[in-house]
């Protein structure tokens, strides 16, 4: 009975540890669907910038890019139309919503997968904090770095 019960209780343990908070799970949700990169834009600092997005194409390339996220499978492609800057096409990646801490809000992370859902970034990935998300409208920001002066990447994002 005892090692019955122990079994029971540690199943239970596993199965918490596991499982995703009701904050995340309703950020998973709104992200499910089809979403426009409408606008990408550079703050805290002034200038023109022409960057290299997830070390993929231009900036300019991710303008109009779709985007789409399936909650179930945790898999999505951003899609970039073809043009003589960019090379167009389907990305593939795995993503996942990381909770927030003292340091974060909550930040959409990714890393890159070919088809056949195979990790092909070396598990190398990406993390852009969610400033905000509804069912119409998302805006996701990345700090980087620009000759030593930190520079914040802004995507506006509208749903399909």
């Amino acid at each position: 009975m005892v090692k019955q019960f122990f079994y029971v209780a540690l199943a239970g343990i596993l199965l918490t540890s596991c499982s995703v908070s009701k904050s995340a799970r309703t950020q998973r949700n709104l992200f499910s669907g089809t979403w426009s990169l409408d606008n990408i834009s550079y703050e805290n600092n002034s200038g023109n910038f022409k960057s290299v997005i997830f070390n993929d194409a231009e900036d300019i390339c991710f303008e109009g890019s779709d985007w789409f996220f399936r909650d179930n499978n945790s898999t999505g492609r951003y899609t970039i139309a073809p043009s003589t800057l960019c090379q167009g096409g389907d990305r593939f990646f795995r993503w996942s919503v990381v909770e927030p801490s003292q340091n974060y809000s909550s930040q959409l992370q990714f890393k890159f997968i070919d088809e056949n859902r195979k990790d092909i970034s070396g598990g190398y990935g990406y993390r852009l904090n969610i400033v905000s998300l509804t069912e119409q409208a998302m805006t996701l920001k990345s700090n980087v770095s620009v000759d030593g002066q930190p520079v914040t990447i802004v995507y506006e994002f509208t749903k399909k």
